[in-house]
C-alpha cells in the first residue's frame, strides 16, 4: 500500500524514528561544528531557517494530492499517524467535526533528542511538520500546540480546529 509521505521515507522499511536518527547523525555534528565557527546563536538561526524551509517544501505535496483542502490535510495527518503511532503514546480529549484535540504523553523523538542535548533540532525536524502539514488544509485547519515533550514539557499539546464546512 503506498503512503502520501513515501517519498518523505525515503525507504519505508525503515521506521520514521530510524530515519530521523540517521538525518541526525549528519545534522549534529554540522550544527556543533557551524556553532563553533559562527557562535550558537548564528549557527541556530541558520540550521533554523533550512530546516524550515526544507519541511515546508517536502509537505507541500499536499499541493498535489486530489479532494478539498480538508481532505488534503487529513490524508497528511493520517500518513503521518501512521508512521509514528509506534513510537508517541497519545491520549484524546476531542475529536468531532469542530475539533480534533489529543495529547501526545510520551515521544521517543523528544527521549532521543532531548539525550542528544539537542531538542531544538528536534523540534524542527520532528515538531514542526505538523505545521507545515496544516498548510495542506488552506485555512480550513488550524494548530495551536502550547507545549511539548522536545521541550521539556510533560507533554505535546495537539489542538487541532475545523472550519465549519459550507
Amino acid at each position: 500500500m503506498t503512503n502520501v509521505l513515501d517519498d518523505y521515507m525515503v525507504d519505508v522499511r525503515l521506521s520514521l524514528l530510524d530515519k530521523t536518527r540517521i538525518q541526525a547523525q549528519v545534522l549534529v555534528p554540522l550544527l556543533r561544528a557551524l556553532r563553533a565557527e559562527l557562535g550558537q546563536e548564528k549557527a541556530d538561526a541558520i540550521a533554523r531557517q533550512a530546516l524550515r524551509d526544507w519541511s515546508q517544501q517536502l509537505f507541500a505535496i499536499g499541493d498535489s494530492l486530489e479532494g478539498s483542502p480538508r481532505r488534503k490535510w487529513a490524508a497528511m495527518h493520517t500518513a503521518l499517524a501512521d508512521v509514528t503511532e509506534r513510537e508517541v503514546t497519545v491520549e484524546m480529549v476531542r475529536h468531532d467535526e469542530e475539533a480534533l484535540e489529543f495529547d501526545v504523553t510520551h515521544c521517543r523523538f523528544a527521549a532521543f533528542f532531548r539525550a542528544l542535548g539537542e531538542p531544538e533540532l528536534g523540534a524542527l525536524l520532528v515538531c514542526a511538520t505538523d505545521f507545515d502539514i496544516v498548510q495542506a488544509a488552506g485555512g480550513e485547519v488550524s494548530l495551536a500546540r502550547e507545549q511539548t515533550l522536545m521541550q521539556g514539557a510533560p507533554s505535546c499539546t495537539f489542538r487541532y480546529g475545523f472550519a465549519p464546512r459550507s
